[in-house]
């Protein structure tokens, strides 16, 4: 069994023309056809934080179901981050994952079930601080480790690293194995592999690549992620 995951920043669905599109974002997210996506930047910074993808769009224009992890009700996600997942996957159980900050970032995780067969996902926008980014991961890690139930995981967000090795992805150890699907930002002309998907050993990697289509090359500043990989038997 495989399964399709995705990590796209979607810059307040601002793209490099200027013009907030939602319905280009959405479109972008149909091209990109993932089982399990996470959306970093999905609310506006400011006031009630209004989710810049309306809700009612998400139903009606996709395939996707948003896991509830707000606690305003005008946003879609968690510090910006949120979770969409293709009809027809169980979700079990979420949370917000709490970090260390100096500025709005956050990380959110849902344990979900397909077939009978549980995994989690955690969905992260880190700092900008290199110190503060292995902190942050640090964190992560943590809150996985205190989960009852530990299961194949997949996280994946804007990591903000621009080391191919080092940083922050150097928190990961033997257990984890960090993707690096190919040159995500800038979106026009891309040289830095700042989106992620990291995955538990117990996963088996069918393919990765980044979305790189018209569209995607001027919805946002960065390019989604996607990852192909195994579902392991339990």
């Amino acid at each position: 069994m495989q399964i399709t995951f995705a990590s796209y920043n979607i810059h307040k669905a601002v793209g490099l023309d200027r013009r907030r599109d939602p319905d280009r974002i959405l479109n972008i997210l149909r091209e990109i056809d993932a089982d399990v996506l996470a959306l970093q930047e999905v609310d506006r910074r400011y006031g009630r934080r209004m989710a810049v993808l309306p809700l009612d769009a998400i139903h009606s224009a996709t395939d996707y179901v948003p896991v509830p992890l707000s606690t305003k009700p005008d946003s879609l996600g968690w510090h910006g981050n949120a979770i969409l997942v293709r009809k027809g996957i169980e979700l079990i159980e979420a949370a917000p994952v709490p970090l260390p900050v100096l500025e709005p970032r956050g990380a959110v995780r849902a344990d979900l079930a397909l077939d009978g067969h549980r995994f989690r996902v955690v969905g992260m926008h880190l700092d900008l601080s290199g110190l503060r980014r292995r902190h942050q991961v640090r964190s992560v890690l943590q809150h996985c480790a205190g989960c009852a139930k530990h299961v194949p995981t997949v996280m994946m967000g804007d990591l903000n690293e621009w080391s191919q090795r080092g940083g922050c992805l150097q928190e990961f150890d033997r257990h984890w194995r960090v993707l690096a699907p190919g040159r995500s930002f800038p979106s026009r002309r891309p040289i830095a592999q700042l989106d992620r998907i990291v995955i538990s050993d117990r996963w088996e990697v069918a393919g990765t690549h980044v979305h790189h289509s018209p569209l995607a090359a001027i919805g946002s500043d960065h390019l989604p992620v996607v990852a192909t990989i195994k579902l392991p038997k339990i």
